[in-house]
């Protein structure tokens, strides 16, 4: 079959591309490799190839040729062109890794897959074109990349690394947690604790590089275990606190129904609404809600008899205005038993003062009372004091001591003061001091006892 003759052959129905596989992120970009310029993308196909009579394509790869396919339907042109642009496809390919490889910042790792790829297409290609060369280049690229695939497998490493410290990290604060005496714990406290680790595992695991699976697994049987340790504490704990709660609660009930019940009796139910109030602190807590609740009517209650207390003693008071006048003019009156010298007729003037006071009654409030009394018993003490001072002075007994006593000193001064004149007249100068610190110690005590 003649080249004229030949009918244009239907080209190759390409197939649709394959989407790329996602790349997980890399702890550090990859570093530029160097790379050599693209070829251009039209390559000079009779240098290359040639088609021989039966139509079969053949590429010169060193100095031998190799049958790439058939192109029988078309011209030797037509047959090199379809065959050039196999290989244009592979040349572009590459120039595409280089240029990544020579910007940075795609993994080198997964650059070297491609390229590796882009090798297996290339050697036996059925394209027409420097194959050699197009190998040798992605040779070149290969060999650029492994430096880089190298850093970046000893970055993840070491990122791995980290990744499994931080969540270790995390597992280990959590197991802390339930390790400790979990009835001691503040649980509002503890509970943000573990929801903090929670929250730090979870974003960890979304952001940090994937952990073995193994490793992962392990870290988180450890984490969980501690977190049901932990939860299982605090729902014993809430639980027990419930029932006390509960038990709190339906006693204060009780004391809220008793303390209601005193409203009748008035101010005669104030003492056991105290003993009611002691109850009601030594019941516990039944949570802030129901405390709070339980209280208002408890308090109520209490008011009522309170109230009814200052109404009475409001009334009480008013009943005492002309009492305490009349106590008033009593103690003015009572001043006088001060001035009285005559003590016999002080107490007579006191003692009737005394008796008008007990006739004028109670006083309300009690603390006005007891200011009152206060004053009154200060004169009463101020006299009593007086006779007890003028008892011991006349007291016969006291007295007849006291003159005994008078009659021997006496004797020993006149004593002493012949022993005196004797040791005087002696010059005993020893004597003379001893007798008279003898005689001025008597002196004094005759002094004291009136003498």
């Amino acid at each position: 079959m003649s080249d004229n003759d030949a009918p244009t052959p239907t080209p190759p129905v390409p197939r649709p591309p394959m989407p790329a596989p996602p790349r997980r992120p890399m702890p550090a970009a990859a570093p530029a490799v160097a790379a050599a310029p693209a070829a251009p993308v039209a390559s000079d196909a009779a240098e290359w190839g040639r088609v021989t009579e039966d139509g079969t394509v053949e590429v010169r790869e060193g100095e031998s040729w190799r049958a790439v396919g058939q192109y029988p339907d078309g011209t030797a042109e037509e047959a090199l062109a379809y065959y050039a642009r196999k290989y244009d496809d592979l040349a572009v390919k590459l120039g595409t890794l280089e240029t990544r490889a020579q910007k940075g910042g795609t993994s080198a790792s997964d650059l070297t897959k491609q390229a590796t790829h882009l090798r297996g297409e290339a050697t036996d290609a059925a394209a027409v074109g420097d194959l050699a060369g197009l190998r040798e280049r992605i040779d070149t690229l290969l060999a650029s990349l492994a430096e880089a695939a190298a850093q970046e497998s000893a970055a993840a490493k070491a990122a791995l690394d980290a990744a499994i410290a931080e969540r270790t990290q995390i597992v280990e604060k959590a197991e802390a947690v339930a390790a400790r005496d979990l009835s001691k714990v503040q649980w509002k406290q503890v509970t943000a604790e573990m929801t903090e680790l929670f929250d730090a595992w979870q974003a960890h695991q979304q952001n940090a590089p994937r952990l073995p699976k193994g490793v992962a697994q392990q870290l988180w049987k450890r984490f969980r275990d501690a977190r049901t340790t932990v939860d299982k504490a605090r729902r014993a704990f809430f639980s027990e606190l419930d029932d006390t709660h509960r038990a709190a609660r339906d006693a204060k009930a009780r004391l809220v129904e008793r303390a209601e019940a005193l409203a009748p009796r008035g101010v005669d139910g104030i003492p056991a609404y105290r003993d009611l109030l002691d109850a009601w602190k030594a019941s516990g807590r039944a949570g802030r809600k129901a405390d709070d609740a339980l209280w208002a009517r408890f308090k109520a209650a209490g008011d009522a008899l309170y109230a009814a207390r200052a109404e009475q003693a409001a009334a009480e008071e008013a009943d005492s205005a002309p009492k305490i006048e009349a106590r008033e003019a009593l103690l003015e009156e009572a001043k006088a038993v001060a001035d009285e010298p005559n003590l016999k007729r002080a107490r007579a003037l006191l003692t009737g003062i005394q008796r008008q006071w007990d006739e004028v009654g109670r006083i309300f409030p009690r603390e006005k009372e007891r200011a009152l009394d206060d004053r009154m018993r200060s004169i009463e003490q101020a006299l009593k004091s007086r006779e007890d001072v003028d008892w011991k002075k006349n007291n016969p007994e006291t007295k007849a001591r006291a003159n005994d006593m008078s009659s021997q000193l006496i004797e020993a001064i006149e004593k002493l003061e012949a022993e005196l004149a004797a040791a005087e007249k002696s010059g005993d100068n020893r004597a003379v001091k001893q007798a008279t610190e003898a005689l001025s110690a008597r002196r004094a005590w005759l002094s004291a006892l009136g003498g």
